[in-house]
């Protein structure tokens, strides 16, 4: 079990359904707008950060593009997201407990095969995550709406360490 890679995806997680929580009672005015700087609107945002993760777990297996949530699927509605950010950070969770030793991934694409180290892809996904949580925060900041701290202290304060 890789106990430290395993501790920043349960970040992840945390910060995931943290962020969506706080998201809960956005109005669709809301999330339909784009806000300056933002690579699309909060909703789309919101759905790329979960269809983003279910994109990575299936590269992980040497797959893509099996009808993974992305910027242009329609809002589902924030259970929906939760629910899919829920099981994707569980099983991003799990691919990093059980990775101890790094092993090639075959990725096809486009008639050729590119090889990635599995690590890649959980490096992504946590820099991905990061990314877009803090994009989706710096846009409701900007509309004057308070978002949840999800730095480190909160994470540790949330699973009472310290």
């Amino acid at each position: 079990m890789n106990g430290p890679l395993a501790e920043m995806f349960r970040y992840n997680r945390w910060a995931n359904l943290t962020l969506l929580d706080a998201c809960r009672g956005l109005t669709s005015e809301t999330l339909t707008v784009k806000p300056p700087g933002l690579s699309g609107t909060i909703g789309e945002i919101l759905i790329h950060i979960v269809g983003g993760q279910q994109s990575f777990i299936l590269r992980t297996k040497g797959r893509q593009h099996e009808g993974e949530m992305n910027r242009e699927t329609p809002w589902p509605g924030i259970d929906i997201v939760i629910k899919v950010a829920t099981v994707t950070s569980d099983e991003l969770l799990v691919v990093a407990e059980e990775l101890d030793q790094d092993r090639d991934v075959e990725l096809p694409y486009l008639g050729t095969i590119y090889r990635y180290p599995l690590s890649f892809f959980l490096v992504h996904a946590f820099e991905h995550g990061v990314e877009h949580r803090t994009e989706v925060k710096v846009g409701l900041g900007q509309l004057g709406i308070t978002t949840p701290d999800l730095d480190g202290w909160a994470y540790a304060d949330a699973m009472g360490y310290g």
